[in-house]
């Protein structure tokens, strides 16, 4: 997508970049820079630095940046044009006529089918069709207003309802398919997914519908219990959690995580306007990052079975490094016929009333509380082999928390659980961390063996072949980006030289910026590139270069860079020289003339 470079220029100049990201997480000043805790990755040491000067963003940790562009299309995963309107909205700016790329084209036309659709769905519900449907909801107390405020729908009887209904709207059956309402059949033709089914529209925090999940009504339906739109041009499982687009208006000060979208609806009803599910996922870094745009604090809420509990200790892992306060709401299991059924927080709310899910939500154990008693619960407390061993296992957990007065506190808990003096817990809590510091230091030492391997980048599919010469290549392009004037008005050196082709494409772009527009603009060269390319030329900007020397450091540079070219002209034409060459060297330390 090619927008016009004058209009690209003022929107960047519009959308301060500081402006922008602080509007996602809180900036504090040190220096010429502003910093923050990265909103791409779970960390609790800010490492992601903002440059105001320069435009761009950069994470020393995740190694993720770029311009304002590339900014907004992480975090609101959008394409790069829609990222472009969603900044020009936000600076009250229009839009040029523009002739839309295929992929752009589909992204509109299914967002504004899953809109259609939805409405359709909504009146299919209040039909004679929709009977079925709003007869279950009415088993599962869900009232009219409730499901007026998540749009909740019918799929009726029928295999081709709702496409005829949208292909008299205009859509073909390739956006159908595309948008995941419709499957294709053994026979070629295609046919309704959603049957049958109570219909809930995913709905972002923009209010784009984004897909749907399905419940089936009848249970003794042959199908899956429940059913959801699979990864679309528009939907992505891993970045969106049902019923955010509600729970981040709430004036509760946390966030609860529960299971399943029929959880979501019942809490906002009982009055917990604050919960939020994953869609037929475990929780995702993605969906974190989400969350921490909207709470301080998260609920964990998820069914009391074993899979529940799996689900909860790997929310609470991937949890453990985000800067969010964590607890863990354990549902009790309700007696039935002498047994003990497990309980998700509709069937609580059911059968136990609003006041008494409040009740448990203010007592909610912490995170750190919930994998203890985990953990004590896997061995036999009364014997001492079962003792040792909880001692060793609390030990390696409690060796995991960075703070050390909340270590500090567990290990006293621990031993009391363990029924052993606090000094032995404190022992064991101490020699975990020793190996876990040992570890890591092995681990920073074979690093630090293999130097040539930190330079490399990240990406493996943009490595560097040569490594000598890509040095140099970064080095040309910070220069460029730091003083156009040093370059003249031919450029010193023809894209082939570079040894990294992504490299060679960086300096192209840069210096047709330079001639043509009078300026260097890295945020603009968000629709030229993907992602991860761009991340790379930001990380190859945070590196120092000094503008002292820089006319003699641009010249050597450009020596560098054409004697290796050279080198890999002669290797063209007689490998086995080249490859005896190589080798002579290697006695050398590797080091060439």
């Amino acid at each position: 997508m090619a927008f016009d470079r004058r209009f690209l220029d003022e929107l960047i100049e519009r959308s301060d970049i500081v402006d922008v990201v602080g509007s996602y997480v809180p900036l504090t000043k040190k220096g010429a820079n502003y910093w923050a805790c990265c909103p791409f990755h779970n960390e609790k040491t800010p490492s992601f630095s903002v440059s105001q000067d320069k435009q761009m963003c950069y994470c020393f940790g995740c190694k993720k940046g770029g311009g304002v562009i590339n900014f907004v299309m992480e975090m609101e995963n959008l394409s790069y044009p829609d990222a472009v309107r969603f900044l020009a909205r936000r600076a009250n700016m229009t839009v040029p006529e523009e002739t839309r790329d295929d992929g752009s084209r589909l992204r509109a036309r299914i967002l504004q089918l899953n809109r259609d659709a939805a409405r359709f769905y909504y009146e299919q519900l209040h039909s004679p069709k929709g009977a079925a449907v709003l007869e279950y909801m009415k088993s599962r107390r869900i009232t009219p207003k409730n499901a007026v405020n998540f749009g909740l729908g019918a799929a009726a009887d029928e295999w081709d309802g709702l496409i005829t209904a949208m292909r008299q709207k205009g859509y073909g059956d390739g956006e159908l398919l595309a948008s995941g309402l419709a499957v294709r059949g053994k026979s070629g033709g295609i046919y309704d997914k959603f049957r049958k089914r109570l219909i809930f529209p995913v709905i972002d925090v923009r209010g784009d519908v984004l897909a749907f999940g399905g419940r089936i009504v009848d249970k003794n339906d042959p199908g899956a219990k429940y059913m959801n739109t699979q990864e679309t041009a528009v939907y992505s499982k891993r970045r969106v959690l049902y019923g955010l687009n509600l729970a981040r208006k709430s004036r509760r000060e946390n966030i609860i995580l529960v299971e399943g979208n029929i959880d979501v609806v019942m809490l906002h009803q009982a009055g917990f306007d604050n919960a939020c599910a994953s869609m037929g996922t475990a929780l995702t870094p993605e969906q974190i990052r989400l969350l921490s745009r909207y709470t301080r604090e998260v609920v964990l809420c998820y069914d009391n079975d074993d899979a529940g509990k799996i689900a909860t200790q790997k929310a609470l892992s991937l949890l453990n490094d985000a800067d969010l306060r964590v607890s863990v709401l354990e549902l009790p299991k309700r007696l039935v016929d002498g047994q003990y059924v497990k309980q998700d927080a509709d069937d609580f709310i059911k059968f136990h009333g609003a006041d008494a899910f409040e009740h448990l939500l203010s007592g909610s154990e912490s995170g750190i509380d919930f994998r203890m008693a985990q953990i004590a619960g896997q061995f036999d407390l009364r014997e001492d082999r079962g003792r040792i061993e909880y001692a060793a296992a609390a030990a390696k957990l409690l060796a995991a928390l960075p703070n050390a007065v909340e270590r500090e506190v567990y290990t006293v808990r621990a031993a009391e659980t363990a029924g052993i003096s606090a000094d032995a817990m404190k022992l064991e809590v101490n020699r975990a961390l020793r190996q876990k510091l040992y570890r890591e230091k092995k681990a920073q030492e074979r690093s630090n063996l293999n130097p040539a391997a930190s330079l490399q980048p990240k990406e493996r599919t943009i490595r560097y072949d040569d490594l000598r010469s890509a040095l140099a290549e970064e080095g040309v392009l910070r220069l460029l980006v730091l003083d156009d004037s040093l370059f003249g008005q031919e450029p010193p050196l023809q894209e082939a030289d570079f040894s990294s082709p992504l490299l060679g494409r960086f300096f192209t772009a840069l210096w047709t910026q330079a001639k043509q527009n009078g300026s260097v603009s890295v945020g603009a060269l968000a629709g030229e590139f993907t992602q991860e390319e761009i991340s790379h030329l930001s990380g190859i900007l945070q590196k120092p270069e000094s503008l002292k020397n820089a006319a003699q450091a641009l010249q050597d540079y450009c020596r560098i860079i054409r004697e290796e070219a050279r080198k890999r002209t002669a290797a063209d034409r007689d490998p086995l020289a080249a490859a005896t060459e190589k080798y002579k060297y290697k006695g050398n330390g590797g080091k060439q003339p």
